[in-house]
């Protein structure tokens, strides 16, 4: 089996090799199982001509839309019951959380991850909107001090 993640940058070439390389006797039978992760541009390139014989032996494709911002609510409320420590993260940092991360679970673990590490280090029982919104005007003045150093804009 192999995983290839950030699919969507493979060189073309790459892929109608792996396509070659894992199947044997005409796809009667599989030498190797390749799993694609990627972005919205993977199963565009699949389209091309090119890729084409490659797309056809795909058999199973999920496709991950952003998740509403309840569905991350659940998700905090989840992984805070489930770390034994309900009571960490206030509920308006819980929404501010949820709906900021755009949908992507990754995105909202990282900010939850930073906030947590923010609170440790200044020892804070609970993490509140106030924190959220401490730390995140921080980086977002940083960036724009960056910014105009270098002569672009955010």
């Amino acid at each position: 089996m192999l995983l290839i993640d950030e699919a969507q940058q493979t060189p073309q070439d790459c892929l109608t090799e792996l396509r070659l390389l894992s199947a044997d006797r005409f796809d009667s039978s599989s030498l190797l199982t390749v799993i694609l992760a990627g972005d919205s541009r993977l199963p565009e390139r699949f389209r091309l001509p090119e890729l084409l014989p490659l797309g056809s032996r795909i058999r199973t494709r999920l496709t991950l839309e952003p998740l509403p911002a309840p569905v991350m609510l659940d998700f905090i409320e989840h992984a805070l019951e489930v770390a034994g420590a309900p009571h960490l993260m206030t509920a308006p940092l819980k929404s501010a959380l949820s709906e900021h991360a755009a949908g992507n679970l990754r995105v909202l673990t990282h900010m939850a991850n930073e906030l947590l590490i923010t609170a440790a280090l200044q020892n804070l029982p609970v993490l509140d909107e106030k924190l959220f919104i401490s730390l995140y005007s921080q980086k977002t003045a940083q960036k724009r001090a960056r910014s105009s150093v270098s002569g672009g804009t955010v």
